[in-house]
């Protein structure tokens, strides 16, 4: 794990842009990672919040997932698993179909990906209504693997994404927003 300090504190909050997207408000965090003080930040908060839990692997699902969740994996020294939409991994895959706010939608791991018994922490830039993190809840648990955490980058508290989560885990958002105005 890297022992470098945070030189700085940003304000995260400040970094985000809103966008709407076809009435939806889409939260933006390309101004958070391209910013190097920015992106470490996040990197550091979230290892420093999760380095006791004797985690084996990170978990994080496509797009935005992957890039703090494989950051994170490599500030702690544990690998990175990839979870998918159906038809992106190239080796078996366990499938689990979930209904989003607005469709259903098909994730994928590697049938390999988590043994019975690993300690995993799953990784996401945003908590909105908590369906796809309890879809990689469910997914992870399948193959026996044990959550010691979840991280976001972003909640949406507005709309009660922790509902959809069993209170057993230990959530760190570092961002929580209250409304669609940042």
């Amino acid at each position: 794990m890297s022992t470098n300090k945070i030189i700085q504190t940003v304000d995260l909050k400040a970094k985000l842009r809103s966008i709407n997207f076809k009435g939806v408000c889409f939260w933006d965090i390309a101004p958070i990672l391209k910013d190097p003080a920015c992106f470490k930040q996040v990197v550091q908060q979230l290892a420093e919040h999760f380095k006791n839990k004797k985690i084996d692997v990170i978990c994080s699902n496509e797009a935005r997932g992957f890039i703090i969740g494989a950051a994170l994996a490599y500030e702690l020294g544990v690998g990175f698993v990839p979870i998918r939409k159906k038809g992106k991994l190239p080796f078996r895959c366990v499938d689990l179909t979930y209904k989003k706010e607005y469709e259903e939608d098909t994730i994928q791991i590697q049938e390999d990906a988590i043994s019975r018994g690993q300690n995993v922490l799953l990784i996401d830039d945003l908590l909105a209504t908590g369906g796809t993190i309890k879809a990689n809840i469910d997914l992870v648990e399948k193959f026996g693997g044990n959550i010691v955490g979840l991280g976001f980058l972003i909640e949406l508290e507005y709309l009660d994404g922790r509902k959809a989560i069993i209170d057993k885990y230990d959530i760190l958002s570092l961002i929580k927003l209250k409304n669609t105005e940042p």
